[in-house]
C-alpha cells in the first residue's frame, strides 16, 4: 500500500506523520522549528529528515514514502515552494514531493470541502483562498514589508510599545503598562526593551503577551481594545479580499480560522471578527478548527495519490485518537 509522509513545518515545531493510502495513521513525530527563511533551506530540510528518522527509526531507508506532502512556514512565494521541493527531492525522502504554504493545510483540515478561505493568526498572519474551480488567492505574507499587520509577535510588540510610551510620557495612560510589568516581573517596562535589545530575552517572548493583552482589552482599557480591534480588522480584510478575488463574496463560503491567537477563541476578539464578517461577507461561515494542520497536509497528500473516498474519514478518526508522537 502506498504511503504519504505529511509535514506541517511551523516556526516553533515540525510535525510529521506517516499515513497509509487508506487513511490509517501509521506514525507521528515532532521536531524542532522549520525556519528556512532564517536558517536556510538545507538546514530546514535537515530538521525534516531528523524528525522523520526519529519517528521511523534511525535505520529507516529512503524513500520514506511514495509522496512527501509538505505544507510549511517559509513557503510564502512560489519560488520558495520550488526551492524547498527541490531540496526534499534531492534527499530522496519521497518518490514524489509537493510543497505548499502551511495555510493551505489549515484550510484543508478545517473546511468541510476542498475549497474556501483560511486565515491564520499565530506568530504572524496570512490567508489563502481556493475556489471550487481550483483558482488560488494568496498574499506574500512577509510581514510589515508586504503590508501585513498583527499576529502574536506583532501584538506583543504593540503591547510593549504602548506600555513604554505610557511609562515615559510619550503616550496615553494605559493598563498595558502594568500588564507588561506583571507579565515579565519587572519594575519598569523599559527593562524588557533593554533585555530584548541586548539578547537577554528573545524577541519571541513578546508572543506570550497576547493573552494578557486580550484580558486588558476585555477589562475596558481603551488602548488595548484599539489594538484588538485592529487585529480583528486585519483578520476580516484578509479573508474578505481573498473571497472577492475568487468571486466567493456573494455565495456561501467557509472561512477557516487557525493559529494560536484565533484558536484560543477569546470572546472579545472572536466577537469582533464575527461582527466584521457579518457586515462585509454575510454569506460566509466562520469555522475555528481544532484539528492540527498536519491533518490538512495528509489530506492534500491522499488527494494527490487519488486515495479512496473513505480514506479522509479514516484519517480524521486516526487523529481523534492519534498514534504516539515520537
Amino acid at each position: 500500500m502506498r504511503t504519504v509522509l505529511a509535514v506541517d513545518g511551523g516556526n516553533s515545531k515540525t510535525d510529521v506523520a506517516l499515513v497509509a493510502e487508506d487513511g490509517t495513521v501509521l506514525a507521528l513525530g515532532r521536531g524542532a522549528g522549520f525556519t528556512p527563511q532564517s536558517s536556510g533551506v538545507p538546514a530546514a530540510i535537515d530538521v525534516l529528515g531528523e524528525t522523520t528518522r526519529r519517528m521511523l527509526g534511525e535505520d529507516a531507508a529512503t524513500p520514506y514514502a511514495d509522496l512527501v506532502s509538505a505544507y510549511v512556514a517559509g513557503a510564502d512565494l512560489p519560488v520558495e515552494e520550488e526551492a524547498l521541493r527541490e531540496e526534499i527531492s534531492s534527499r530522496g525522502y519521497g518518490a514524489d514531493v509537493v510543497v505548499g504554504n502551511d495555510t493551505f493545510a489549515l484550510l484543508r483540515a478545517g473546511a468541510t470541502r476542498p475549497w474556501g478561505v483560511a486565515v491564520v493568526c499565530g506568530a504572524g498572519i496570512n490567508a489563502v483562498g481556493v475556489s471550487p474551480g481550483g483558482e488560488i488567492a494568496r498574499f506574500p505574507a512577509l510581514g510589515r514589508l508586504s503590508g501585513d499587520w498583527g499576529g502574536g509577535y506583532g501584538l506583543g510588540e504593540e503591547a510593549l510599545w504602548h506600555a513604554v510610551r505610557a511609562e515615559d510620557g510619550r503616550g496615553p495612560a494605559t493598563r498595558l503598562l502594568e500588564t507588561v510589568r506583571g507579565h515579565f516581573g519587572v519594575r519598569r517596562a523599559e527593562e524588557v526593551v533593554l533585555a530584548v535589545h541586548f539578547g537577554e530575552l528573545g524577541q519571541e517572548v513578546l508572543h506570550g503577551l497576547v493573552p494578557a493583552l486580550l484580558e486588558t482589552a476585555a477589562a475596558g482599557d481603551a488602548v488595548a481594545r484599539a489594538v484588538v480591534e485592529r487585529q480583528a480588522d486585519e483578520v476580516a480584510v484578509m479573508g474578505v479580499v481573498a473571497m472577492r478575488r475568487l468571486g466567493l463574496l456573494e455565495r456561501p463560503c467557509e472561512v477557516v480560522l487557525g493559529g494560536g491567537v484565533l484558536t484560543a477563541r477569546h470572546p472579545l476578539l472572536h466577537g469582533m471578527i464575527e461582527e466584521r464578517y457579518a457586515a462585509q461577507a454575510p454569506a460566509a461561515r466562520l469555522l475555528v478548527t481544532d484539528l492540527p494542520p498536519i491533518v490538512g497536509a495528509a489530506l492534500l497528500g491522499l488527494e494527490r495519490l487519488g486515495a479512496e473516498p473513505g480514506a479522509a474519514a479514516r484519517l480524521r478518526e486516526g487523529f481523534a485518537e492519534p498514534a504516539t508522537v515520537s
